[in-house]
C-alpha cells in the first residue's frame, strides 16, 4: 500500500471503524535512521491503534528504525516480507527476503529487543519456484521461534521476476486452504489471512473458519465504507455502524486544519474518493472532487458541494 496508507488515509479510515488496527504504508528502514526522513513517522493521535510497517533487511538498521517507531508512538511494529515491488527488491526488501528466513529471524530478534511495543511481520506464501507447502510452514516456525507471535500472510507466491507488482497482485493464484492449515499446525501462533478479500462476509467467513484476524488492503482503499463502516459490530463485536457521510461531516475540520498547515486539499480528498462507491451520487461526488481539489482556492466548502451532489442523487 504504498503512496496509499498515508496519515490522511488513515485519518478518514478511522473516522469509519474505531477498532480496526491500521497499518502505516511501508517505510524503508534506511529512510529513517540514514536519511533521516523522521516525518514519515508523522500520525494523529486519533490513528490509534495504528502500526508502522517497516521494509529492510538489516538487524540493527531495523532495530534503530523499530525504536524510532516506537518512540513515536505506535502500537505495532511490522516487517514487510512480502512486497514484490523492484524497487523494494533492489534493496533486498519485502517478499525476496522470503528467501532468507535466517535473516528474517535475525532482523526480528534484533528489533524484538529494541523495543517493549509488540513486533510482527507480513509474508508471502512463498516465492518464484519455492514449494509454499515447505516454505511457508518452515518460515514460521522460524518466526515463532524468534519470539514473533504474529503472522499475517498474503496467501499468494510473490514472482519476483517476470510479473509487475499489480500483476502480483491478482495473477499468483491464492490457496486459502494452506493458511488455513497453518493456522492449524501453528496453534500459538496469532495468524491473518490476507490477499483477494474484498468483503466484511469473506472476513467473517476465513475468522468463523479458524483465522484469528483478517487483513484488507486494496477494497479498504477502493471501497472505505463498505468494509469499515459495520466492521466495529461485525468483526470487533463493539461499537455502532457508521455511514459515509457521518466520515466526511469529521472530516472537515481534519481538512480545515490540514489547509492551515500549508497543505492542499487534494491531499486529504484523493483518498476520499471511494466513500460512496456503488451508490447513488458515487459518479457526481467523484467528479467534484477530482475536478475541484486541486484548485488553489479549494477548501472545505468543495467537499460539503460534493456531499450535496450525492445526497441530491439519492432523493
Amino acid at each position: 500500500m504504498m503512496d496509499w496508507t498515508d496519515r490522511h488515509c488513515r485519518y478518514l479510515h478511522r473516522r469509519l471503524s474505531r477498532h480496526t488496527l491500521l497499518y502505516t504504508e511501508m517505510v524503508t528502514a534506511p529512510a529513517l535512521v540514514r536519511g533521516g526522513a523522521l516525518h514519515l513517522l508523522d500520525f494523529h493521535p486519533d490513528e490509534h491503534p495504528v502500526a508502522l510497517q517497516l521494509g529492510g533487511s538489516d538487524p540493527a538498521e531495523l532495530a534503530e528504525a523499530a525504536r524510532l517507531g516506537a518512540e513515536a508512538g505506535y502500537d505495532e511494529i511490522n516487517l514487510n516480507v512480502g512486497c514484490p515491488s523492484d524497487r523494494v527488491q533492489s534493496g533486498t526488501f519485502g517478499a525476496v527476503l522470503m528467501k532468507s528466513p535466517d535473516l528474517v529471524a535475525e532482523c526480528v530478534t534484533a528489533m524484538r529487543e529494541a523495543v517493549a511495543v509488540e513486533v510482527t511481520v507480513k509474508c508471502r506464501i512463498g516465492v518464484d519456484d519455492q514449494k509454499a507447502e515447505e516454505v511457508l510452514p518452515d518460515f514460521l516456525a522460524r518466526m515463532e521461534a524468534a519470539g514473533i507471535g504474529r503472522v499475517t500472510i498474503h496467501a499468494r507466491k510473490a514472482w519476483l521476476q517476470g510479473l509487475s507488482p499489480k500483476e502480483n497482485r491478482d495473477i499468483p493464484p491464492l490457496d486459502y486452504d494452506l493458511v488455513h492449515r497453518m493456522k492449524r499446525d501453528f496453534p500459538a501462533l496469532h495468524l491473518s489471512i490476507n490477499g483477494g478479500i474484498d468483503s466484511l462476509a469473506e472476513a467473517e467467513a476465513h475468522l468463523a473458519a479458524g483465522m484469528d484476524g483478517v487483513m484488507i488492503g486494496r477494497a479498504a482503499y477502493h471501497q472505505p465504507a463498505q468494509i469499515l463502516a459495520e466492521a466495529d459490530r461485525r468483526i470487533h463485536g463493539r461499537g455502532e455502524d457508521r455511514t459515509a457521510e457521518q466520515a466526511v461531516q469529521d472530516m472537515l475540520p481534519y481538512i480545515e486544519a490540514h489547509l492551515a498547515s500549508g497543505g492542499k486539499l487534494h491531499q486529504v480528498t484523493r483518498h476520499m474518493l471511494g466513500l460512496f462507491a456503488g451508490r447513488p451520487g458515487a459518479r457526481a461526488w467523484r467528479r467534484c472532487l477530482s475536478e475541484g481539489a486541486h484548485r488553489k482556492d479549494a477548501g472545505p466548502e468543495l467537499v460539503e458541494r460534493a456531499l450535496g451532489e450525492v445526497v441530491g442523487e439519492a432523493a
